[in-house]
């Protein structure tokens, strides 16, 4: 475990408290804001432009790091966004203020995680990635099992009380800023010059990028086009049959899953090659999308989100590793930065479509479709040679 470094284990924990406050919300996001009054089509536009402002603020700060050789600053000031957003939340209930402590949480995610990704990288050489991508994505994800235990906990002594829980995820978030204090740039030897990054600016790294990084990068997004935000699989449990308390322990089995397999198929995939283990990955997405439109059975379902934690843990991490291993290593922040913002803005229209596609056709069309859509990316990545250990980064 030495590729473990004491700063990949802080951005770990730091990661770790920060999921243990937004999982604790993310199962009752769903039923919160249907009880104030959130439709199904506005709950999927609410999750469109919070992942469109997290991914076009992604590339500009992933962007305005690699200028400014900083790392740390934009750890620690997109933590505490997604901090403050939390009690924000159960303050008002009126749809505009949900929106805005929900674009708050997700701008924080923008500040931060760029300059995140690129201090892992910098962490890890091309035969680590997956590894150390790896092990931080089992400690995120730890807590998306830890929060939503301790909110099932709570619920299950104050049912439907699901306001006190916005403030509780506070705490955990609070101690995930001060976590971050303990991190420290590297010395920058070159003394950067000080020049106007306009907002768009991360978008013109896409036409200088190398060409493996457009190829992968664009079936990604072609994917992402299609993959709308997990509440949409809560939702289709609970309309199900589940009730809230089943739903909320679905979603940790599936964290579970996800923390315990991110590590060793991280090891894994620096072994036979992080393609190979996406496209697995992906293949399993397939198989659950297809599963979610027509299952109804409770266990059925468990098996399901055992699969999609497994597909998780094979995409999640790995796709970061694959693009920060083939794009040039002064560059990464704005390389991760770009594919995040790209990718979100194609989030906020999968989630929107989701949407629509549910409220005018059910659930098993808006499904359906997106496993055939997935099918169709497989064989776009099948097509493209399989990258070697000999990197840019190397």
């Amino acid at each position: 475990m030495k590729y473990i470094t004491r700063t990949v284990w802080i951005l770990s924990v730091v990661s770790l408290l920060t999921d243990t406050a937004s999982e604790m919300l993310y199962p009752i996001m769903p039923i919160y804001l249907k009880t104030i009054g959130f439709s199904i089509v506005l709950i999927g536009i609410l999750e469109g432009v919070a992942e469109a402002t997290a991914g076009l603020s992604k590339g500009y700060f992933g962007k305005l790091s690699d200028i400014s050789g900083r790392r740390v600053p934009f750890v620690q000031i997109g933590y505490a966004f997604s901090t403050i957003s939390k009690p924000m939340m159960a303050i008002f209930t009126f749809p505009i203020w949900i929106f805005f402590a929900r674009t708050i949480d997700r701008f924080g995610k923008g500040i931060r995680t760029g300059a995140r990704d690129a201090i892992l990288s910098d962490e890890a050489t091309p035969q680590t990635k997956g590894k150390v991508f790896g092990f931080h994505r089992s400690m995120d994800t730890l807590g998306a099992v830890i929060g939503p235990s301790l909110a099932l906990l709570y619920l299950y002594y104050y049912p439907q009380d699901y306001k006190t829980l916005f403030f509780i995820a506070f705490i955990p978030g609070l101690f995930a800023v001060l976590s971050s204090f303990f991190l420290k740039d590297k010395k920058v030897i070159d003394q950067r010059t000080k020049v106007k990054t306009p907002f768009f600016s991360f978008l013109k790294y896409w036409s200088v990028s190398p060409t493996e990084y457009r190829k992968v990068v664009f079936g990604l997004l072609l994917f992402t086009l299609f993959n709308s935000s997990d509440i949409f699989l809560l939702l289709q449990a609970k309309q199900s049959g589940l009730d809230d308390t089943m739903v909320i322990g679905v979603y940790i089995f599936y964290n579970l899953i996800y923390a315990l397999f991110a590590f060793p198929i991280g090891y894994l995939a620096d072994k036979i090659g992080l393609k190979t283990i996406f496209i697995i990955g992906l293949i399993l997405f397939t198989i659950v999308y297809f599963g979610m439109a027509i299952n109804t059975n409770l266990y059925f379902f468990f098996g399901l989100f055992f699969l999609y934690g497994i597909y998780a843990s094979m995409t999640e991490g790995i796709s970061k590793a694959w693009i920060s291993n083939i794009t040039d290593k002064k560059d990464t922040a704005t390389a991760i930065g770009t594919f995040s913002g790209l990718q979100s803005i194609c989030t906020m229209f999968a989630s929107s479509l989701t949407g629509l596609i549910w409220f005018q056709f059910g659930a098993t069309t808006a499904f359906v479709t997106t496993a055939t859509v997935t099918l169709i990316v497989i064989v776009y990545f099948l097509t493209i040679p399989k990258p070697t250990n000999d990197t840019i980064q190397s």
